[in-house]
């Protein structure tokens, strides 16, 4: 059985966060297992409030999985300040080396919530970044770990080689924050760039789109693909879920993706 593991912050109304993750993992083929990192008090409509999580019920829960089940791959989404990020990097250093490791810098819910301390953003760069096989930042989250305006395909470009210098081996960078009838990507490594385009859905429903891509990428990665094929098939994944979602979604602000879009379609009652 493939196991992946999220290592993120949660969302009660179950469109993003660990719910999103363990959604997509179930979907793409996964057993999925989970360690809570945070607790945003959250729906569709945006974050109420965010509650910590005691850094010793972390490292347990670190401690409690690895002990009995070793993951295929990481997905790591939110960490909200420096001590997790600490935590977090030290346990997968010492314990998660020949792992991959697939990053979601979280920063800023849709509401404009920070789930990620401004204070963190050195230590994620820092701590996080360098151990992972790949990160997928948006075009806010990538603006901010680098401190540049992103408006084109060469400072998308520019952006992503910056992320690469700080060690992450490979970039997914997600350009649907930029306007067109496309929503383009940037798939990056030293040696290698692809622009990943597919067309633009009309919706509001895109609550989780972030956490669900990773995890889709994590899911294909477990399963062997490369993290260019991973980030391919996860961007298809995420074509068809937002489309299932586009009209019918739940929630009366941004609703959620329709991660079990291809399961369901084989339900009778």
């Amino acid at each position: 059985m493939i196991k992946a593991l999220t290592i993120a912050g949660f969302d009660g109304s179950g469109g993003a966060g660990i719910q999103a993750d363990l959604k997509t993992f179930s979907a793409l083929g996964c057993y999925g297992m989970s360690v809570l990192t945070a607790l945003p008090v959250q729906n569709t409509q945006g974050v109420r409030s965010c509650y910590e999580i005691d850094i010793k019920a972390i490292e347990e829960q670190l401690y409690c999985i690895f002990d009995d089940i070793i993951p295929d791959a990481i997905k790591i989404g939110m960490l909200f300040n420096s001590d997790i990020i600490k935590l977090v990097a030290k346990f997968l250093n010492e314990n998660a080396k020949n792992i991959p490791i697939i990053v979601d810098p979280v920063m800023v819910a849709k509401s404009g919530d920070r789930l990620l301390l401004e204070e963190a953003v050195n230590s994620l760069k820092k701590y996080i970044i360098p151990i992972s096989t790949i990160i997928t930042p948006n075009i806010p989250e990538a603006e901010d770990l680098t401190l540049k305006k992103i408006k084109t395909d060469d400072d998308m470009i520019d952006a992503a080689n910056d992320i690469l210098n700080m060690g992450a081996k490979n970039v997914m960078l997600k350009g649907g924050h930029l306007e067109g009838e496309l929503s383009r990507d940037l798939f990056m490594s030293k040696d290698y760039k692809e622009f990943l385009d597919a067309v633009r859905i009309d919706t509001k429903n895109t609550h989780g789109t972030g956490c669900t891509l990773s995890a889709a990428i994590c899911s294909y990665i477990a399963h062997g693909k490369t993290p260019l094929e991973a980030s391919k098939l996860g961007k298809v994944y995420l074509f068809n879920a937002l489309e299932a979602a586009k009209v019918d979604s739940v929630g009366k602000g941004h609703g959620p993706v329709h991660h079990f879009y291809e399961a369901w379609k084989h339900l009778k009652f």
